[in-house]
Order: structure tokens, then C-alpha cells, then sequence
């Protein structure tokens, strides 16, 4: 485990996830194998997980360094952060999210694979700004957020790429609800808590059954989609 950018822990059967890189928490290859080894880590030792981040900044997506270095670069790590974010999305356990701050890009995409997602109230920015910076937003993106934003919303969130605050986003879909900063980690620690009182493997099964028609889409197109992560367009 990375210890300086995730930190493990685990109380009353809830696995505790920090992520803190001393930054924005971007997801460089270092922040996504910290997380996968935990989440791997939290099947085994506890009965719900909990992802938070540093205060006032939760994810600032990719890591911009690698994202400017090259499309095979780019593909390698857009591809890593779609398995983690499929990880998450199908892991067996209930997953909360505590959105600590600003949560944009692939931090957005974080916040759409969580079962249950709670942001601490302020002025802090969520969503999915990839158009808006000619990205070309990729399917997993998509059908995460096809799966879990308000329907009348989707397309001013994806392909218009509207930011929210945290209030809205809980009205759009990023969020279930915003609370003030210092009742996050409570809050969401109390979710995380009484979802692991749920019977397993009932929960994991039913999870998998709801999910499954949108993992599948992923997995098939994922391979033949890679070609865009870099911001090509296809016609």
C-alpha cells in the first residue's frame, strides 16, 4: 500500500479509504493501484467501504502529466482508470462516497461508481467537463452516468458538460446529498456502517443483477472505444 496518497483503515467493518496526495488526489497509475489493492483488501477484512478524500478536493481526474505525455500513455492510464472505476461499480461490498471537494473529470466518474455518494456542502465544482476541454468522453463514462445521473439531466451533464455545485449535483445525480463539511465523515461513515448490516451474499448478487446489462456494454466496447481516450474523434 501507498501509504503517502491512500490511507487503510478499518472501523467497525467499514473500510476507511483516504485518498491524499498532498494535491488535487489525481489519478496517476500510483493512486489507482493504491486503490484496486485496497478495494481487493476491503473484500477480505470488512463489510462496506468508504472512499474519501483530503479536504476541499476529493478527485481532479486524470493525472495531467501522463494525460499530456502521449496517446499510448494516455490510453494506458484511461484504460487503468476504467477497471478501477468497474471495480468499484460491481465490488461486492456497499461502497460510500465521501466527497470531500471539488471532484471533476474522472473524480466525477468516482463519484458515479459509489453506491451511495454524500459531498460536503460549499463552493466546490462536480462534473464532467471533457467536451468542454475537447475530450471525447469515453462509453464507460457515459454509461456510468447514463446509469445513475437524472435522465432530464444527461445531456447537459455529458455532452454539454455542465458543472455543478454540490446542491445541484445532488439534484442531478452525482451526489445523494450534501451535508456540511463537518458532518461528512460522520455521515457517511454512519451509511457505510448500517449498509454493512445488509445479508450477503444477497446484496452483492442483487448489485451484480442490477448492474450487470451496464458492465456488459463497458466490457465490450472498451477495448474498441480506447481509441478515442486521447481525444480523437471518430466518425
Amino acid at each position: 500500500m501507498t501509504a503517502q496518497i491512500l490511507n487503510y483503515s478499518v472501523k467497525n467493518d467499514v473500510a476507511m479509504l483516504a485518498m491524499d496526495d498532498g494535491k488535487a488526489n489525481a489519478l496517476g497509475h500510483a493512486m489507482i493501484a493504491a486503490l484496486s489493492e485496497a478495494l481487493d483488501r476491503a473484500q477480505n477484512e470488512a463489510k462496506a467501504v468508504l472512499i474519501s478524500g483530503r479536504e476541499k478536493r476529493f478527485c481532479a481526474g486524470f493525472d495531467l502529466e501522463v494525460m499530456a505525455s502521449g496517446p499510448e500513455n494516455v490510453r494506458k492510464l484511461v484504460g487503468a482508470g476504467a477497471e478501477l472505476l468497474l471495480r468499484i461499480y460491481e465490488h461486492p461490498l456497499p461502497v460510500v462516497i465521501a466527497c470531500t471537494g471539488h471532484a471533476l473529470a474522472a473524480g466525477g466518474l468516482l463519484l458515479l461508481a459509489g453506491d451511495v455518494r454524500i459531498g460536503a456542502e460549499g463552493e466546490f465544482r462536480i462534473g464532467l467537463p471533457e467536451v468542454a476541454i475537447g475530450m471525447t468522453m469515453p462509453v464507460f463514462g457515459i454509461e456510468l452516468a447514463r446509469d445513475r445521473l437524472a435522465r432530464n439531466r444527461f445531456t447537459e451533464a455529458v455532452t454539454q458538460a455542465r458543472i455543478y455545485n454540490p446542491a445541484e449535483a445532488a439534484t442531478v445525480g452525482y451526489l445523494d446529498e450534501a451535508v456540511p463539511p463537518a458532518a461528512l465523515i460522520e455521515t457517511a461513515t454512519a451509511r457505510a456502517t448500517a449498509l454493512a448490516a445488509l445479508a450477503q451474499p444477497a446484496f452483492a448478487n442483487t448489485k451484480r443483477k442490477e448492474r450487470a446489462a451496464t458492465i456488459a456494454h463497458i466490457r465490450a466496447t472498451l477495448a474498441a472505444d480506447s481509441g478515442t481516450f486521447d481525444g480523437a474523434q471518430t466518425r
